[in-house]
């Protein structure tokens, strides 16, 4: 609250059909908008925010989130440039289980690679602002995604189609709760890796590079199938252990350069990195190919859409 005060700033919660105390929690809270509609899903909560803000740029994050005091200004900041449409901040956590700690080592790989690149085109809800009448004119996030998950990107992507500018604000900081356990990470690399197929079914051409995900990852995802192929083949044709390894050195060269970069930060997750990335390939190939299955039965429902 600190951030507002004495500013031209509105804050809204939007509760969609929660059955827990948010009405209770948000009246204590003088100042605080509570907005309410029945379950909907967090798409169409995010939409109707919008639509009941009165100010020129919206800000998003989620209810798992703590911005920094600071937050506001830093993620204000982008839109100096008239030009600017759409601005992302950064994750950081408190945790220190091996699991989240290697989420946030994933996440600053990632930021890593936002940071050198002038414009970007992947905008989480986590920490995300927009141009309000841009996000009305884009009709906001796409309804059809039933969970909280990909609908924010594949609106990045809609707005990346259109030429419009994004920046990435990594001065922007919310406090956040990773997966804790290494079942916990998988499913949710998992459950990723279906929608983003989803997400890329409606933006084709962000199938191939997005200024958020490293290509080498795309690349890991091959790993699966491939060792799955090899052991079969050194199976039939009995030559050894010759293509298994050949898969199995391949992907470990693949993984050198973050478990380099991660054991700088934090040794010991560094030097497991390599078996984490290869879990994270296996959830991620799954995922991709569940997302196909559901494209492919629910073509009707998810339409191409074009840059335009």
């Amino acid at each position: 609250m600190a951030q507002v005060d004495g500013r031209d700033v509105e804050i809204l919660v939007v509760d969609d059909g929660s059955t827990d105390e948010t009405g209770s929690v948000v009246a204590s809270y003088p100042g605080v908008r509570l907005i309410t509609q029945p379950n909907a899903g967090p798409a169409a909560a995010r939409n109707l925010g919008a639509r009941e803000a009165r100010g020129t740029i919206l800000l998003f994050t989620d209810d798992d989130c703590v911005p920094m005091p600071d937050w506001l200004d830093a993620m204000l900041a982008p839109f100096n440039d008239p030009k600017v449409v759409g601005a992302k901040g950064i994750y950081r956590t408190h945790q220190k289980s091996m699991a989240a700690r290697f989420v946030q080592i994933e996440y600053e790989d990632r930021y890593r690679l936002m940071s050198s690149q002038p414009d970007i085109d992947f905008i989480d809800t986590y920490s995300a602002a927009f141009r309000r009448g841009r996000f009305l004119e884009m009709n906001g996030y796409d309804t059809s995604f039933p969970v909280a998950c990909a609908e924010d990107i594949e609106l990045s992507y809609r707005m990346s189609a259109r030429g419009w500018k994004m920046q990435f604000a990594p001065a922007a900081i919310v406090y956040h709760t990773h997966p804790d356990s290494l079942w916990r990470y998988l499913k949710k690399k998992y459950k990723f890796a279906f929608w983003r197929v989803v997400a890329v079914r409606k933006n084709p051409g962000k199938g191939v590079k997005d200024s958020h995900t490293p290509q080498v990852m795309k690349l890991q995802l091959l790993f699966p199938p491939a060792l799955l192929m090899a052991v079969a083949f050194d199976i039939a044709m009995r030559p050894g252990l010759v293509a298994s390894v050949f898969v199995l050195a391949a992907f470990l060269l693949s993984t050198l350069p973050f478990a380099l970069r991660a054991v700088m930060k934090d040794p010991v997750v560094g030097l497991i990195s390599p078996l984490l990335l290869a879990a994270r390939a296996c959830a991620q190939f799954l995922g991709v190919t569940g997302g196909l299955i559901y494209s492919y039965r629910n073509q009707a429902a998810i339409p191409v859409k074009s840059a335009a």
